[in-house]
């Protein structure tokens, strides 16, 4: 039984009492279910006796006895109390020796009481943009580029943007070649941007059979540390240039996709961008309204949870950097304790104002919900299988995606509380700022 408590804002200590006589009952209880199954010479299973058992078991029966019947108290203390708890509890029994009462104490902080959110004095930003002709068209050349046939041009064509060129390739630093900088019958598409910046500009103008060299900058946020920011000469032998031949853009290249006119095929794409767009301005609402919550809302935050979303913060940035090897000095190799725990408490504030609200306001997840997100992902990886079989195998995936749904979700139907302003913009100024959050 809890006897003493006390009480620093969401922080708790309690004291409670255990008697030796209520332990050694519940352990015995314990030791009664260990028996039913326990099998020792000379006895029949399920017929061990009770003093037996204690000889052998009683030691590990007792810690599961005090266990149990601390979250019993902690359990109706709580509900007396009308508190949540943050986390688990911290349990300190002091000197405790078999034979003697319990004296214990808990340590442990208590979710807080979210505020009444007056939502209709928020105001987020909704952003629209009318979609273009030309984006429809831009997406119909790229299904025929992705349909096309690259055919290998004579020695005299000179290679443009958008061709495919066949080339060796070493790449040096001064006049030493670095290691993964050199490939054989490589097949580099020119405007495509899979090599770093510049690179492949110096290949248009070339003919097949030219050997010139590429002088380049790699960018300075580079994976490969010991490339980053410098200088690099690349020697090239181009072997061929190939030209893709688009499609002729008629009902038969539409049906090849799957659909019986061109017009269907334009009608389906102008469907696609609009809901892309739409997505794009409703994650935009979002971010904003996360904002305005983590600025206007304030609320209490239990230490227990700041410190677990801190201390993963820490884990990740360790495993981040002792998988990358660091030359000289290195601006983000110190982890910024106030700048990560600023970040950490607005995650957590964030995560209570959600969890709270939408449980107060009936926000649920079905598994319709569940199977929807399970498919999206699935369908990014080339083996949908794999993720599927992740998930049946992995409840506490489930779980996190689970909530990441339910805060979504809240987070959707706050906003038809809001006001909203429309603004039109160009469907670059939607899609930018996304990426940049």
């Amino acid at each position: 039984m809890i006897k003493k408590e006390k009480i620093k804002d969401l922080h708790y200590s309690v004291t409670g009492v255990l008697t030796a006589d209520e332990i050694q009952s519940a352990a015995d209880e314990i030791l009664k279910k260990y028996g039913a199954d326990v099998k020792m010479p000379g006895f029949r299973a399920g017929h061990v006796p009770l003093s037996v058992l204690r000889q052998k078991y009683n030691a590990n029966a007792m810690a599961d006895a005090i266990d149990k019947l601390m979250n019993g108290d902690l359990e109706k203390y709580a509900t007396e109390k009308k508190i949540r708890l943050a986390g688990a509890p911290r349990a300190d029994l002091g000197k405790w020796k078999i034979g003697d009462d319990a004296e214990y104490t808990l340590e442990f902080d208590i979710l807080p009481t979210l505020p009444e959110i007056d939502l209709t004095k928020f105001t987020v930003t909704k952003k629209t943009t009318k979609l273009e002709e030309s984006e429809v068209d831009t997406a119909i050349e790229n299904l025929r580029r992705a349909r096309s046939t690259a055919e290998k041009q004579p020695a005299e064509y000179v290679a443009e943007n958008g061709d495919t060129a066949v080339i060796d390739f070493t790449g040096y630093i001064g006049k030493d070649a670095f290691e993964g900088g050199a490939a054989k019958m490589h097949h580099l598409v020119l405007g495509s941007g899979s090599f770093i910046p510049g690179f492949e500009d110096q290949i248009i103008g070339h003919k097949s059979g030219d050997e010139f060299d590429v002088n380049v900058k790699f960018p300075k946020d580079y994976h490969a540390e010991n490339l980053a920011g410098r200088a690099a000469r690349f020697a090239i032998t181009l072997h061929e240039v190939r030209k893709h031949i688009l499609p002729e853009l008629n009902d038969e290249f539409a049906k090849s996709i799957g659909f019986d006119t061109v017009a269907k095929l334009r009608e389906h794409i102008r469907n696609i961008l609009n809901e892309q767009y739409d997505a794009a301005s409703q994650q935009e609402m979002r971010n904003e309204l996360l904002d305005i919550l983590a600025d206007k809302v304030k609320l209490e935050l239990p230490e227990t949870l700041v410190e677990q979303e801190l201390q993963m913060a820490k884990d990740e940035h360790e495993h981040h950097h002792a998988h990358h090897h660091h030359d000289g000095d290195c601006d983000d190799c110190k982890f910024d304790e106030k700048k990560e725990r600023r970040e950490a408490e607005r995650r957590v504030k964030l995560g209570l104002i959600l969890a709270e609200w939408g449980s107060a306001n009936k926000v649920e997840v079905t598994r319709d919900d569940l199977q929807n997100a399970i498919w999206a992902e699935a369908a990014r990886y080339p083996d949908p299988k794999q993720i599927f079989e992740f998930y049946n195998k992995n409840q506490n995936a489930l779980t996190m995606l689970r909530g990441m749904i339910f805060e979504r979700k809240s987070l959707d139907a706050m906003l038809t509380h809001v006001k909203q302003k429309e603004k039109a913009v160009k469907p670059s100024e939607l899609f930018e700022p996304a990426k940049a959050k």
